[in-house]
Order: structure tokens, then C-alpha cells, then sequence
């Protein structure tokens, strides 16, 4: 498909270029950190060769299911393909361990002071054997 038909192919499913090639450098970072030949990828997500190199290429968009596939293929979650890919929009910040632990229903107000000391002795002990070792 030559670049004009392709940009105006996009604009109907409302994708952009950035976007394909988002996904698709994204892919081909995850298949290159999980030392995988992008052959050995399709065939782990069950899809061709030549089909997954487009996608990589941002030639063709994936849909959800292939991007499903594909996320089981290099064991990475499926959320994170789809935000990738403009199918999902990035969620609220999850909340810092401090904020969980308050926020839990299930602790007494005790058993958080007791959780959270802990949490803090750790964080402070991992900080000096971090500089110890430096």
C-alpha cells in the first residue's frame, strides 16, 4: 500500500502513524530483550512471519487479539499493548505502598503502624546497603 493510501487507511480507523509505529518498535523491543528471533515470535503467537514484520514495521495495525497473542508470547501484560496501541487509555497512577497499606479495610489501625514500620525499616536498611556497597 503506498504511504498515501496507508495514511488515509489510517485516518478511517482514526490510528496514526505514530501510533502503528509505537506498537510496533515496542514489539520488536519486548521480542529483542526475550532474545527472540521474530520468526520464533510468530510462531509462539500463532501468527505468520510476514504479518508480524508489518506490524513491527507499523505497516499493519494488530487487533486486539493478535496483540493478546502476542503479549502471552513474550509474557508481558496485555494492558500493555493495548495502551501501547491507543486501545486503552493509561489508568490512574497506581497508589505507593504507604497509601495501600492505609487504605486497606482488612488491617486494624495497629496492624498498619506495625506493616508500615516494617515497610519503612526495609526500605531504609535496602538504602544503606546500597550505599555500602557503592
Amino acid at each position: 500500500m503506498s504511504k498515501s493510501k496507508q495514511q488515509e487507511a489510517d485516518a478511517a480507523t482514526g490510528l496514526s502513524e505514530e501510533s502503528d509505529n509505537e506498537v510496533g518498535d515496542f514489539i520488536r523491543e519486548q521480542r529483542e530483550r526475550a532474545n527472540l528471533s521474530l520468526r520464533r515470535l510468530a510462531e509462539r503467537a500463532g501468527v505468520s512471519n510476514p504479518y508480524l514484520s508489518q506490524i513491527e514495521r507499523g505497516i499493519r495495525n494488530p487487533s486486539a487479539e493478535i496483540l493478546k497473542r502476542l503479549s502471552r508470547a513474550l509474557e508481558i501484560s496485555a494492558e500493555t499493548l493495548y495502551t501501547r496501541a491507543g486501545l486503552i487509555e493509561d489508568g490512574p497512577a497506581a497508589p505507593t505502598v504507604v497509601e495501600a497499606i492505609e487504605s486497606d479495610r482488612n488491617l486494624t489501625p495497629r496492624q498498619k503502624q506495625v506493616v508500615l514500620d516494617l515497610y519503612r525499616a526495609l526500605v531504609e536498611a535496602g538504602a544503606a546497603a546500597d550505599e555500602a556497597s557503592e
